[in-house]
This record gives C-alpha cells, structure tokens and sequence, in this order.
C-alpha cells in the first residue's frame, strides 16, 4: 500500500514515511493509492474481535509496511489503561433508531483522544522505519480539543517536541487550561491573536518554508504534525466507524449488510471523511449527514458545490468547529474527481487567492449521493441538550448537540428512518456553561462552578483530569501575532537559528 499526494499523484510513499512528513512538501494531503476493501462477512468476524484486535486488522490494510504485531502494539498502548475501560467506544442506544458513539472517554475528554494517543506510536515506530534520525518537531493548530490530546499523546514522547498554537479567546476555558497547564518538558503551547482559520493557514505556510525547514535540518530537526492534516490521524478514526458498526452487528441490533446512516458534527471535515473512507472499504453506510454550527461554509458546499470562506465569521458555543476553511475537503475532491491531481492544485490555489471555489456538477452529483448536510445555531443545540436531558436523561455537549439537532431536521426533511450513528464528540463538562444554561436556564460564568451544579442535576460526575484543572497553574502563558508564529516556532523549536 502506498500513499499519494493529493497535489502530485506521482508522489507516492509508504505508510512510514508518510506519518513521519505529516504533510507533503507541495502543500498537498496524503491518500491511500487505493482504498482497501472489506472481505465478505469480515465485519461478522470483527464483531468478535476485540477493539484492538478489530485495529490491528484494519490498519494491517493500509500500514503494510508494518508488521501486524508493530500495529497490535500500538493498538495496545494506546487504548489499553488509558480510557475508561478497554473498549474505548461505547455505543449508548436512544429511542428506536439513534446510536450515540461516544468517542470521549480517553484522557482529554474529548474525541481527538483516538487518534492522538496511537500517533506518537505510529510516529516513533514509523521514524525508526523510515526516518533519518532527525528529532521531529510536532507543529499544531488546534480548535480546542486536537491541542490537549496532541499535548497528552506526545508528552515526553522521546525523539519528539511539540508546539500547539490555539486562536486566543477562541476555544472555552476547560479547553485552554487544559493546554496552558500540560506537562512535559517537550510540550510548548501559544495562543495567536486570530481565528482557527488563521492559526491553521499560519501553521501551514510555516510547514512548507523552505526557509526555516533547512534551519530546522541545520539543527538535526525535522517538522512533522499532529492535526488531521496527517493520515495517521486519519487511520484511526475510520477504525472507530468500522467498529461502531461491528458492535451494533454484535449486539444484534442490525444483521450485516444493513444500511446506517452517519452523523457527524464536524469543522474540519476530517472526522465525517473517515467514515466517507469506511463506506469505501465497504461498511454499508447510507448518508453521511454532516453537521456544521452557525460557520455553515460545508452545508453550503455540500449543497451546493460552491465554497466560499468570504463570510461572517462566528464565535460559538461549539468551538471545536468555528471554522471556515476545512482542510480534509481536499482529500473528499481528490477522490470525487478522479483522483486529478491538476483539478485539486487548480481549486485549492483559487481558494488561497480568492477564499472560494466551485466544483462542476458531475462533483456534485457524487458528494450528494454520499452526503447530506445541514446547521443550527446555538440555541438550536441549547434546545437540543435540554430536550435529550428531560426526554433520555441523556447529557451531551454543544458539538453533540449540533449534531442531534442537524440530523432530527434530516429526518424530519427526508423521511429517512434509517437506524443511525451519531457520532458524541466532546465529555459535557468540556463545555459546562453553555450545558448548565440549557439545562436548567441559569447563566453561570464559573465553569467550575457550572459544573458542580451539573452534577448535582445530572447525577453524572465531572472527570477527574477536568476538575483538577481548578488547582493547577498555567505553564504557558504566550500568545503572539499570526506574523511572529515562525519565530515562535523557530526559538522554541530550538537554539540558536
């Protein structure tokens, strides 16, 4: 199996070097050469498999040039003893047809956790593959969560350093503590005076200076990167979706074969890609809803083929997805378009010099066979939490609550009862202000008090590692310019440049 780059199909590598370069040198995204496919009745056999095991499995498909025990390893260390318990995504059944699939339950409360706590073991093990002995400088921009668990999962991780870069005033209290007070004396954190979209086109542009890569390389240094952007993070995540629908198998809930619907809530379209990616290999998935908040650029564009981030931008009770520019759309055209590789350079250059793009009717037609899309603002999810609450006893957070919301309006559009997933991204006490206000009306400013007050409505208890937040110090205080990010990078990444 080799992967190629989304802006030079002749660019192809091994799964190694591929996690170790995070992104290609032209800018481009890395994708599977060929989409593997599920064998008849192999998601019976899975659903007798442990979740490791049901990883190793998949990953063996795309990482062939890592052998099965190298991939049941990494499975093992990062799912076993680091979540509640061994099998990390428990699906949570409400009313007849709708299946939470609770992607939280690791050390960062937060869906990101799947993904970031098997990167590093992908990293260190693909470096020793194909690295060339350079110490990799993990460089981020993060919504809110992907920060804490690239922080979390690269923590002391040798032969690695790691800079995470959030939009200041952008992302909630629990989630920026959580950042500001990591441990780890590898770990560097800044906030940027900015939106998502500017942290993350910064950090892109950083990736592929030529300039301060050789003076990263003069240093024995070389950048790879923890966002969705790598497909290692990727991997992951279709493991989880694959899995999702291994268990409803297991638990006879559905016979194989049986189409589901998919609903995501998502801003950086990464998260709904993988299941687009499992749907492929051949899970019998239906319509992949994806649910955006009030920054609703994919509900247009997934409607309408046109994408245009010259619009209001807003701020958010789901912070995790105030973004304009999703970078993991580039990948869903790659593909749609048949893999040309001069239409992506084509359409993503009028994005950098126009802020938008449209794709020709013959795209469109494919993206909604495959996709349905919709939004809601806050007090759509403020209404949808309360109503989960009073109807299933059921707490969820904003994003999840965007989610629930954009797929009851599909059902009630569509007719589609089709038993669906949804994917529940976020612990509610990432969010406690807005999830007490919609609970019980009462507008705390105090997230720590917020959440005292949830769990004395709920009965449900805030996860240790978020109310221990309430006595650390920050560590990490800094926040810059979108134009001093490369000297951040460049004197925090190491010496004298």
């Amino acid at each position: 199996m080799k992967f190629q780059s989304t802006r030079n199909k002749n660019l192809r590598l091994d799964s190694a070097e591929t996690i170790v370069k995070g992104l290609s040198e032209d800018g481009g995204l890395f994708v599977p050469v060929e989409i593997p496919v599920l064998g008849k009745g192999e998601i019976t056999e899975l659903s007798k498999l442990s979740y490791c095991e049901r990883a190793k499995r998949i990953f063996s498909k795309f990482m062939t040039d890592f052998s099965e025990e190298e991939l049941f390893e990494c499975a093992k260390g990062a799912y076993i003893g680091k979540f509640e318990n061994d099998e990390p995504t428990p699906l949570v059944k409400l009313g007849e047809n709708v299946y939470m699939l609770e992607l939280w339950h690791g050390p960062t409360c937060a869906f990101k956790d799947m993904a970031l706590q098997i990167l590093p073991r992908f990293l260190v093990k693909s470096s020793e593959k194909a690295g060339d002995g350079k110490k990799i400088v993990i460089l981020t921009a993060t919504s809110g969560d992907t920060g804490k668990a690239a922080l979390e999962g690269f923590c002391d991780v040798e032969g690695t350093e790691i800079i995470v870069f959030y939009p200041d005033n952008g992302v909630s209290k629990i989630q920026q503590l959580q950042m500001q007070t990591q441990k780890g004396e590898n770990v560097s954190v800044c906030g940027v005076k900015g939106n998502f979209d500017d942290t993350q086109t910064a950090v892109k542009k950083i990736f592929t200076d030529e300039n301060i890569r050789a003076k990263l390389g003069e240093n024995g240094k070389r950048f790879s990167s923890a966002n969705s952007i790598n497909v290692g993070r990727l991997l992951p995540q279709i493991v989880y979706y694959i899995s999702a629908y291994a268990d409803l198998v297991a638990d006879g809930e559905i016979s194989e074969g049986e189409t589901v619907n998919v609903t995501v809530p998502t801003g950086n379209f990464g998260n709904i890609l993988a299941a687009y990616y499992a749907k492929q290999m051949g899970v019998p998935f239906g319509k992949l809803i994806c649910a955006s908040n009030a920054n609703n650029v994919l509900t247009d564009f997934l409607s309408t083929g046109e994408y245009n981030v010259n619009r209001d931008f807003y701020m958010t009770e789901s912070p995790s997805m105030d973004i304009l520019v999703s970078s993991n759309l580039e990948r869903l055209i790659f593909e749609l378009s048949g893999k040309d590789d001069g239409y992506v350079r084509a359409v993503m250059e009028s994005l950098r010099e126009h802020g938008e793009y449209s794709v020709p009717d013959e795209i469109l037609s494919k993206i909604k066979e495959h996709f349905a899309a919709g939004f809601t603002d806050d007090i759509g999810a403020e209404n949808r939490i309360k109503m989960l609450f009073e109807e299933y006893s059921y707490l969820c957070d904003t994003h999840t609550a965007v989610a629930v919301e954009v797929y009851e309006k599909y059902k009630s559009e569509t007719g589609d009862k089709t038993k669906t997933i949804i994917a529940s991204t976020a612990s509610p006490y990432k969010f406690p202000r807005a999830v007490l206000k919609a609970i019980s009306g009462e507008n705390e400013p105090d997230d720590f008090e917020a959440a005292k007050k949830i769990e004395v409505l709920s009965g449900l208890s805030m996860p240790k590692q978020l109310s221990e937040l309430s006595e650390k110090e920050p560590r990490f205080t800094n926040v810059c310019e979108r134009e001093e990010m490369a000297d951040f990078v460049l004197s925090t990444a190491g010496g004298d440049f």
